[in-house]
């Protein structure tokens, strides 16, 4: 049964200069869309873990955890909460997607509830429809116009809205209807309550294989399907990998997302994420996603990206050199993948031969454990569910300061031609 969730990306970067570790999440290269959230993590993040470098393991990092770590990581999050998926996932997709088609929608429509996002130029959040019978949390991203114009991301919001209203998978969110005023874009989307992968793994240190294995399959499930209707995603992080109420990925954050059919040559991403044909401007398709899936794949097991350093520039340098050191306790097979993935010849880079996304399913590190049909239909149990109340619980995600989406600035009648049809 599909899971409820919601839409919050790409927040802004705080290096721990001397640990290789992330304090705080990242923004892209381009300028920021909404999502880029600041420090987004659990509201019940007590842990030192990954913050002092006190579980360090010998040969990583200090902000690694040890298996121990991990053991005691989980007990606590957690903390007798656990409730089954049958609770919490009390509506399908299909059916809010059909209860709410052909509806036209105003912001006066919605109870507006806790805010679990923020960004450059607008907010996520929680939301109800008034007057509904059966009282469904959704997410609601709300961006203003002004802001929108004055960072010249209209394409963007645009490309976000058209390619979300094609896509439905599993692990990539849903968008349910679009509408606007005056003042504001609105994405209704779904709300999924089991808040980042990067405040996991920001908890943790680093995870262990058997967690990045799930992961990062539910992740490469998403990218085939994206790239067999043409789409490239062009923004893989933690930050924009949702944790749905059962532990499910859930993909989010489109705005650097692209229909392309060959080859496109806009610079976007985030810099430790960033494929060599990116920064080099050669033109660039679906080969960057499995780069992207490379450093993730890498920065879930060894807890920093492998391309780290503290200028955007040195990051570019080392990116194109394609040169980086695995830390020793990544297997034999985990290493073969990263280096399958962070091939600088796109031609050679392993989802881009003859085999496609085959020669990815059949690489050594996947094999036992699940099948691959399996993940695919969310039959295989998640390592981590997370400790939620309910399909509206907010605990997962940080607290904001509210706003009445009052305060916002009229653009002139003629910029209103930016968003027909939205």
């Amino acid at each position: 049964m599909s899971t409820l969730l919601s839409v919050v990306a790409s927040p802004e970067k705080a290096e721990n200069k001397s640990k290789k570790k992330r304090d705080g999440p990242r923004i892209g290269v381009a300028a920021a869309i909404l999502g880029e959230t600041q420090g987004k993590e659990t509201s019940k993040d007590t842990s030192s873990q990954g913050k002092d470098g006190q579980n360090g393991t010998a040969g990583t990092p200090s902000g690694a955890a040890s298996a121990g770590t991990w053991r005691s990581f989980f007990g606590g999050l957690f903390g007798g909460r656990r409730r089954s998926a049958e609770n919490t996932a009390e509506f399908t997709v299909d059916g809010i997607r059909s209860m709410l088609q052909g509806r036209s929608f105003t912001l006066n429509d919605f109870d507006l509830r806790q805010t679990v996002g923020t960004g450059t130029f607008g907010r996520v959040r929680v939301v109800k429809i008034k007057g509904s019978r059966v009282r469904i949390p959704l997410a609601l991203k709300i961006m203003k116009k002004s802001e929108v114009i004055n960072l010249r991301q209209v394409e963007h919001i645009r490309s976000e809205k058209d390619i979300l209203s094609t896509l439905h998978h599993p692990f990539i969110v849903n968008m349910f209807a679009t509408f606007q005023d005056q003042k504001r874009l609105f994405l209704i989307l779904e709300y999924v309550n089991g808040g980042e992968l990067f405040a996991l793994l920001r908890r943790a240190g680093r995870l262990p294989q058997e967690h990045t294995r799930f992961y990062i399959g539910e992740i490469a499930l998403a990218f085939n399907y994206m790239h067999s209707v043409f789409v490239i995603y062009r923004d893989l992080k933690p930050e924009n990998l949702l944790l749905d109420c059962q532990g499910h990925i859930k993909i989010t954050d489109f705005g650097f997302a692209k229909h392309v059919e060959d080859l496109t040559w806009t610079l976007c991403g985030t810099p430790e994420y960033l494929a060599p044909e990116i920064i080099q401007s050669k033109g660039h398709g679906k080969a960057v996603d499995w780069w992207a899936l490379g450093v993730l794949m890498f920065e879930l097991l060894a807890g920093y990206p492998p391309f780290y350093d503290e200028n955007p520039m040195g990051i570019y340098q080392k990116v194109i050199s394609g040169k980086f050191s695995t830390p020793k306790h990544i297997d034999v097979k985990a290493r073969d993948l990263i280096k399958r993935f962070l091939t600088l010849e796109r031609t050679k880079r392993l989802g881009c031969l003859a085999g496609g996304f085959q020669d990815i399913k059949d690489h050594k590190w996947f094999r036992g454990g699940w099948s691959w049909e399996a993940l695919q239909a969310k039959q295989v149990a998640p390592p981590f569910q997370p400790a939620v109340r309910s399909n509206d619980d907010t605990s997962m995600f940080q607290q904001y300061p509210e706003s009445t989406e009052s305060s916002c600035p009229k653009i002139e009648k003629e910029e209103q031609q930016f968003f027909e049809g939205f």
